[in-house]
């Protein structure tokens, strides 16, 4: 199956070089045409004539700094605004951006809108966890939540755990700071029946240990809370990632040991960095449209076409449709 993807050339924080070698490597792995929403005058000599990529013209860009106001949102000819536009109109697949998360959402809301029956679209992000990885949502898409909210973040949570883990049923569980059933905020109480009531397979509150111990495929929060915990796991991460070389390189005798064991530490530094997956899904859109960091380098952004690709070959939108067709949306 051919998947048709558009990068957005503007999004990472050193745009556009990554976006044009991601785009012709991608190209080339994949065999499908890549197309790069951008300045085209700077796009094209860094193409160099380079086969399978294709520039769509997008004169504008919607800035890390921009805030989400309607003026910033009337940039129609920003390469956020002409990716979508695309997306909308079937001329591509699925959008992937390392751009302003809020941009990519706000734009995304108003120019796609909802999937019907969805209320609010989640950030969904795959957690390296003891035995693989857990979907949790959301990650920064929503500060504020109502409990049907994250209910419905499960239901489609659990749709990606099908499709990305391989789950048939997804155990879900609900983010608290405990396991008992009486813990957590009003939100979290609010949402345990509703969770209990809704024909998933959930497993009840869960607390970082189990998420991280690889107990629960799917966890929900809060995007508030859901944001501060990814980039708190990214971060420990990084930090366990460099004090482990620092300390492997400290002497001959370390460095002797780090080579013995180096494919255990590469498998390691595998598992937890997230350039690996390289984008998140905004599930809920009535289309694909995926995530990065502003950080990504091309190979991130290599990953994160190959991300979307796996969901529009696997039809993750038709089953998403499924999961929410019996809801109805405010």
């Amino acid at each position: 199956m051919t998947a048709r993807i558009i990068l957005d050339a503007m999004g990472s924080d050193t745009h556009p070089a990554p976006e044009v070698e991601a785009a012709i490597e991608a190209a080339r792995l994949f065999g499908d045409e890549i197309i790069l929403a951008g300045d085209e005058a700077r796009l094209k000599p860094l193409l160099k004539g380079a086969a399978g990529v294709r520039i769509v013209h997008a004169p504008d860009v919607f800035e890390m700094t921009d805030k989400i106001s309607p003026g910033a949102l009337r940039k129609v000819q920003s390469s956020m605004g002409v990716a979508v536009d695309l997306l909308k109109a079937g001329e591509a697949d699925a959008f992937v951006t390392a751009g302003n998360t809020g941009g990519a959402m706000a734009i995304s809301l108003a120019r796609l809108g909802r999937m019907r029956g969805v209320k609010r679209p989640a950030l969904s992000a795959l957690f390296p966890v003891k035995g693989g990885h857990c979907v949790v949502a959301d990650v920064g898409a929503n500060t504020e939540c109502r409990p049907e909210y994250l209910v419905q973040f499960a239901r489609m949570g659990a749709v990606y755990a099908q499709l990305a883990l391989g789950k048939s049923n997804p155990r879900v569980g609900l983010l608290a700071n405990g396991e008992e059933e009486m813990k957590g905020n009003d939100l979290v109480k609010e949402t345990h029946p509703l969770l209990k009531a809704s024909g998933l397979n959930f497993i009840g509150n869960v607390e970082g240990k189990e998420l991280f111990g690889g107990q629960a495929d799917v966890v929900v929060t809060d995007g508030f809370t859901g944001n501060i915990l990814l980039k708190s796991s990214e971060a420990v991460a990084k930090l366990l990632i460099d004090t482990l070389r620092a300390e492997l390189m400290g002497s001959l005798r370390t460095k002797l040991g780090a080579l013995l064991a180096r494919p255990a530490f590469n498998a390691l530094r595998k598992l937890l960095d997230p350039a690996e997956i390289g984008a998140v899904p905004l599930l809920g859109l009535d289309g694909l449209v995926f995530v990065g960091h502003g950080r990504s380098d091309a190979r991130a952004l290599v990953s994160a076409i190959h991300t979307a690709r796996v969901a529009v070959e696997a039809n993750l939108m038709d089953s998403l449709r499924r999961a929410m067709g019996t809801e109805t949306s405010d």
